[in-house]
């Protein structure tokens, strides 16, 4: 059973911890260095992404989260998740620092602010019905690398500047999304990020030849 643990400096922590633990995982808060050794992948909330950096940095987490993703442990964004795990931020705060790892270009609050949060339909790749997606001040990616997947766009149902714009990408054993998968009782994008984490952990165990 992997061992997943939720970055717990700031954000909607409970809900990612709920939710993984629905799926049969440990699910465990990550608010210190030993913490974040003893976990097989991370979750990074929504919440601030300023905040959480900046919080990240106070606590010594900053720079072995960084460590540790470029080493290959899986991690699962989420809003300002998506944010921490991109290379590049447009309209970030003066000196906001990210975490990296995923080849993108993310807009940060892109849909506006915290009024203009809506929620919508969102067709998700590798999920069989849409996914109900919930974007409070979310950021879209302007543009991914070459070894990035996108994994949804906006629908249809949104506002037209916003229709089209990526939402969700993969690449290798990281996700990211815009909007809010722990809300709402639908874990099926956490159990993508389940089933990438036991592929991660079997190619890991495999012996080499």
């Amino acid at each position: 059973m992997p061992r997943i643990g939720v970055l717990a400096l700031q954000g909607d922590v409970r809900e990612h911890v709920r939710t993984l633990a629905s799926l049969g995982v440990e699910a465990t808060a990550v608010r210190r260095p030993s913490e974040l050794e003893a976990v097989d992948a991370i979750v990074l909330p929504g919440g601030e992404s300023t905040t959480m950096a900046k919080l990240a940095r106070i606590f010594d987490l900053l720079d072995p989260l960084r460590q540790r993703i470029k080493d290959g442990m899986p991690a699962l964004g989420t809003c300002a998740g998506m944010i921490l795990l991109a290379d590049r931020i447009e309209d970030g705060a003066v000196g906001q620092e990210s975490i990296g790892g995923i080849d993108m270009t993310v807009r940060r609050n892109a849909f506006g602010r915290q009024v203009d949060s809506f929620e919508g339909s969102v067709d998700v790749v590798g999920l069989d019905a849409p996914v109900h997606g919930i974007f409070i001040r979310a950021p879209w990616v302007e543009k991914v690398g070459e070894g990035v997947e996108v994994l949804a766009r906006v629908g249809s149902d949104a506002e037209p500047e916003a229709v089209g714009r990526i939402v969700a990408v993969r690449q290798g054993p990281l996700m990211a999304t815009s909007f809010h998968p722990e809300v709402g009782g639908d874990a099926r994008v956490h159990g993508m990020f389940v089933d990438l984490v036991r592929q991660h952990r079997a190619q890991a165990d495999a012996p080499s030849s």
